[in-house]
């Protein structure tokens, strides 16, 4: 029977991220998404200026209502780009209509800043949902503003990941985190996993594009949940959601300049299918 994910974030009208990516993502690994938008942007927040934002934050309750009259429920919840006065909301869908797997991407920073509209106030509320999840994907920056530090972006080595994770696990109480944005060397970038059923971290790394694309961590959360619900473990679906996202990047090179604001993920869809149907078996 297939199974259904909420995923719950905002919709950019123009720009491939969040609710843009995460719907096709995840129906082309054979998985329902239903969504709940966090907000409606007349463009994503990089590379554009004076775009518009409106907030749905009003009508989480109405839906909710509705969710539950209808005896709706869902095998998984994921999150993305979320307000701060919608965390209760989500953590009320957690309890009451999930059934299954809560996935949390943490999404408010990265490169040591928060995203605009986003403080340590909002970091402090994401905490709150993060203690709800079975799995959460921070990148290095939000990881370091979730336990209130200073991101430390580069000249870092295993002791220092590892005591990032412990301290997250030990914060937060998750028992699965995926490690964004982990690098020891310039030329390659990857993830950090931790399940506490090993009680051990496991790393996998890709080349490093020496580009930035935006979007490029929605797709990769994206990837990860679809992998994931289809029966994938933790490691492989982190480590094909990487490879992915690289692939998606590399057909993007070519087209950069007249397709600045996103990547051309689309066209690499076959191969995330045919490796999360070989692993499934």
């Amino acid at each position: 029977m297939e199974k259904r994910i909420l995923t719950v974030q905002d919709i950019s009208c123009v720009g491939q991220c969040s609710l843009t990516v995460a719907l096709p993502i995840i129906s082309a690994c054979g998985i329902e998404a239903a969504i709940l938008p966090s907000a409606v942007l007349s463009t994503h927040t990089a590379g554009f200026k004076d775009f518009t934002c409106l907030s749905l934050t009003e009508e989480f309750p109405k839906i909710i209502n509705h969710w539950q009259k209808e005896n709706i429920t869902f095998d998984g919840v994921y999150t993305g780009y979320v307000l701060g006065e919608q965390i209760d909301h989500i953590i009320e869908i957690c309890t009451k209509l999930n059934k299954g797997v809560k996935i949390i991407d943490p999404v408010m920073a990265d490169h040591g800043k928060f995203y605009y509209g986003f403080d340590q106030a909002f970091a402090q509320k994401m905490c709150k949902l993060c203690q709800k999840a079975d799995v959460i994907l921070p990148n290095l920056t939000e990881a370091a503003f979730l336990l209130d530090e200073e991101p430390m972006l580069e000249g870092y080595d295993k002791a220092y990941i590892e005591g990032l994770l412990s301290r997250l696990v030990k914060k937060l109480k998750v028992k699965k985190v995926v490690l964004t944005g982990v690098s020891f060397e310039k030329s390659k970038l990857g993830v950090a996993v931790y399940s506490s059923q090993t009680s051990e971290v496991a790393y996998y790394f890709t080349k490093r594009i020496e580009r930035n694309f935006h979007g490029t961590g929605d797709i990769y959360s994206s990837a990860f949940v679809g992998a994931y619900l289809s029966g994938v473990s933790l490691y492989d679906s982190a480590s094909i959601a990487a490879d992915f996202t690289v692939k998606a990047m590399e057909f993007t090179i070519d087209y950069a300049d007249i397709h600045p604001y996103g990547v051309y993920f689309e066209q690499v869809l076959p191969y995330l299918i045919g490796k999360i149907n070989y692993l499934r078996g």
